[in-house]
């Protein structure tokens, strides 16, 4: 998810760890350990000048199982030598910070993993990602009362039990609402399929995921021989159905006989995209896990990477979303989340 719910998370592992002992340090370390594997956009630029390359290390071992264990030993052993000095001798131990470390780093990858971006959670043992497609990258209502929570429990002495209690509550809250997307992801994947066989559409596979911000409109594909069916349902729509379907046909002007880039690049979008020819010579691709979005011009790819053709390979130009307005993008989605 975001960083700054990546960092709320963090700073609870670090209280629910050590609070009692260092106090708001605790929230200051358990929010460094939950940025860490975030740390693997930069770290991926410094190893690669593919920005293929860059992009697919994002999410990938920084985000695994193996890197939280190894991470938080040699964290743990680094930050109390450093620690354990003078006045706070002896008052934590090498045990307390690999513990909080762990946690910190562990939570963030298993929390990507319910978001539609995918986590390489068992690298490198395995490449495969982890995405159940119940919660949107930002979601505020996750994150505000987790956030709201963690700042006042900092108000309270470290022995204070009120810590403990509005720890407790944002860890609850959050948990909470996490549930609830999953109960209705499993709800929105029955009324995909009830809306596809309303429609007579014969489909190979599928797949639903929530609009950006908010967990209420989602967005729907199934991919067919040769094209996508897309459309979208709000909990308030009067009709338990899917809408505004559209049509995509399949577009692969570059293939995978022609850049083995392209299937790195399929494997990162799980097979949903489009790769489409652009008058300047270079490729659009279009990842279409990701919702389509409403501008002036109609819908558009939200995820798009411009790509060319240099030294045998492919390499991309940053990430640029296909809307005119921003402002309008956001109004269309609050009016078509509201119901129809």
């Amino acid at each position: 998810m975001d960083s700054l719910t990546q960092i709320v998370l963090g700073a609870a592992c670090g209280e629910a760890v050590l609070g009692k002992k260092i106090g708001n340090k605790a929230l200051l370390f358990g929010a460094i350990g939950g940025t860490i594997p975030d740390l693997d956009v930069f770290v991926g630029s410094l190893l690669y000048n593919n920005e293929i390359d860059a992009m697919l290390f994002h999410r990938g071992f920084m985000h695994s199982i193996f890197f939280s264990v190894l991470a938080a030993f040699v964290l743990g052993w680094l930050v109390h030598k450093l620690y354990n000095s003078g006045k706070r001798l002896n008052t934590t131990t090498q045990k307390d910070w690999i513990s909080l470390f762990f946690w910190s780093l562990f939570t963030h990858p298993v929390l990507d993993c319910f978001t539609p971006y995918g986590t390489q959670l068992f690298a490198p043992f395995s490449n495969y990602r982890v995405a159940f497609n119940n919660i949107a990258v930002v979601d505020p209502v996750y994150t505000m009362p987790f956030l709201l929570c963690m700042i006042i429990l900092m108000f309270y002495k470290r022995q204070n039990n009120k810590r403990q209690l509005w720890l407790k509550l944002g860890i609850g809250i959050s948990s909470v609402y996490m549930l609830f997307t999953v109960f209705n992801k499993l709800h929105i994947d029955t009324v995909f399929k009830r809306s596809l066989a309303d429609k007579g559409i014969s489909y190979e596979r599928f797949r639903t995921q929530p609009s950006i911000l908010n967990n209420i409109l989602w967005y729907g594909i199934a991919e067919a021989e040769d094209n996508y069916h897309i459309a979208f349902y709000s909990l308030l729509d009067r009709s338990n159905r899917f809408s505004e379907w559209k049509v995509l046909p399949k577009t692969r002007d570059l293939t995978s006989e022609n850049f083995d880039d392209i299937k790195d690049l399929a494997w990162f979008s799980n097979g949903y995209y489009n790769v489409v020819r652009l008058d300047d010579g270079d490729f659009l691709y279009k990842d279409l896990r990701y919702p389509l979005v409403k501008t002036k011009k109609g819908y558009k790819a939200v995820f798009n990477l411009k790509l060319f053709k240099t030294n045998n390979r492919l390499d991309m130009k940053p990430f640029t979303p296909e809307m005119d307005d921003f402002s309008f993008t956001m109004n269309a989605l609050w009016i078509r989340m509201k119901g129809m």
